[in-house]
C-alpha cells in the first residue's frame, strides 16, 4: 500500500508537525519519502530565488515594513511548496527523487522498495536501527521538522568532531530537548528546529552543560545569566566573553533550573516578554533568527549569528531531526 505524500498544497508550509510525518512516512515507504524529501528541496530552492527576487525589489515603499516583509516571507514560502507540489516548478524534484533514489534504495530509478538482507536460508530479515542502510535517509532529508523553505544552505558545523561520534551525541541531545522546543515554539512563533539549535550552541549539544559545584546539572541550556531580577538558583561558571573585540575568561552567575522544560519555558519568556527580542519572535529563517539574536545583544561574540545560522542550516541537525 502506498503511502500519501503529505507535504501538500493544502498544508501550510510552516506546519510544524509535517516533519514527523515526513519522518514516519521514510520509515514505513522509503520510495515515498524520497519522492517528498526532493519535493522539499525544490521546495528549498524555490523559496530562495524568490527571497532574492524580493530581495532585487526595492524595499523603501510607503507599505514597506518588518511586519509586511515577515508575512510576505511567509508567502513566499507557500508559494514555492505549492510549486513544487503541484508540478509546476524547474523539474528538479524528479531529478533528485532519482538521484535520491539511487543513493538510499539502491536503484536506477528511486522508485523500488530498500533491499532486505537475508539470513543464511535466504529469508528476507526485517530491518532494524542498526542496519547502516536503513539510517542512510538521515543524511539525506534535511533539516525539515516544518518546511524545507527554513533552510538557506548547507555550510558545515565545524566545531563537532568525528561524524559517527557527532550524529550520536547530536540524535541523544534532540531527543530530550525537543518535545520542550516544541512547547517553546508555540509561544513565541519560532520554529522548533531553530530552537533546538540555539541549545546545541549553547550547550555544545549537551556536551557542555553548566553543572553546579556538586557536578548536578543546572539545566541552563541557553547560557542564561542571573540578573538582578532573577530569584531563583544560581550557579556561577566561567564563560567567553567579548570586550572590545577581544575574548576574555570571566566567571558569571547564570540561572539554575529543575529541568529542561523550565530552562525552554524561560527561554521563550525571555523572548517573549523583553522588548529588546520582539523582532526575534515569529522569526522563520534560520539566518534571519541568528542575526536578529545578535543583533538584540544575546551575545558579545561578533560571530555568533555566523556560528548559530551554521548549525541550524548545518547538517548534524538535519540528521538530528529526521531520526
Amino acid at each position: 500500500m502506498s503511502i500519501k505524500v503529505q507535504n501538500t498544497p493544502n498544508r501550510a508550509a510552516f506546519d510544524v508537525q509535517s516533519v514527523q510525518d515526513l519522518r514516519a512516512q521514510f520509515q514505513k515507504d522509503p520510495s515515498q519519502g524520497v519522492k517528498a524529501a526532493a519535493q522539499q528541496f525544490e521546495t528549498m530552492f524555490l523559496q530562495m530565488v524568490l527571497k532574492s527576487m524580493r530581495d532585487a525589489t526595492p524595499q523603501d515603499g510607503l507599505l514597506n515594513s518588518d511586519q509586511s516583509r515577515f508575512y510576505t516571507g511567509l508567502l513566499d514560502q507557500q508559494m514555492a511548496q505549492n510549486m513544487a507540489t503541484q508540478g509546476n516548478g524547474v523539474g528538479f524534484a524528479k531529478l533528485i527523487e532519482q538521484q535520491l533514489g539511487r543513493q538510499v534504495l539502491g536503484t536506477s530509478d528511486g522508485q523500488a522498495a530498500l533491499a532486505t538482507p537475508a539470513n543464511a536460508a535466504g529469508n528476507a530479515l526485517p530491518l532494524s536501527a542498526s542496519d547502516g542502510r536503513h539510517l542512510q535517509h538521515r543524511t539525506i532529508l534535511g533539516n525539515q521538522p516544518t518546511s524545507a523553505a527554513y533552510a538557506t544552505s548547507f555550510a558545515p558545523v565545524s566545531n563537532i568532531g568525528k561524524a559517527g561520534e557527532a550524529v550520536g551525541s547530536s540524535q541523544e541531545f534532540v531527543n530530550r530537548v525537543w518535545p520542550h522546543a516544541v512547547e517553546a515554539s508555540r509561544s513565541t512563533g519560532i520554529p522548533p528546529q531553530f530552537l533546538v539549535g540555539h541549545s546545541a550552541l549553547e550547550s555544545g549539544w549537551g556536551r557542555s552543560e553548566i553543572r553546579k559545584a556538586d557536578g548536578s546539572n543546572s539545566f541552563n541550556l541557553f547560557g542564561i545569566k542571573a540578573g538582578k531580577s532573577w530569584t531563583g538558583a544560581t550557579v556561577e561558571a566561567t564563560t567567553t566573553e567579548y570586550i572590545d573585540g577581544q575574548p576574555q575568561q570571566l566567571v558569571e552567575r547564570f540561572r539554575a533550573y529543575g529541568s529542561y522544560e523550565e530552562a525552554f519555558r524561560d527561554y521563550a519568556n525571555l523572548l517573549r516578554n523583553n522588548s529588546r527580542y520582539s523582532g526575534v519572535i515569529g522569526s522563520q529563517d534560520g539566518t534571519e533568527f541568528a542575526r536578529r539574536l545578535q543583533q538584540a545583544g544575546y551575545a558579545t561574540d561578533p560571530m555568533y549569528a555566523d556560528k548559530l545560522s551554521r548549525i541550524i542550516n548545518g547538517p548534524t541537525l538535519r540528521q538530528a531531526l529526521i531520526g
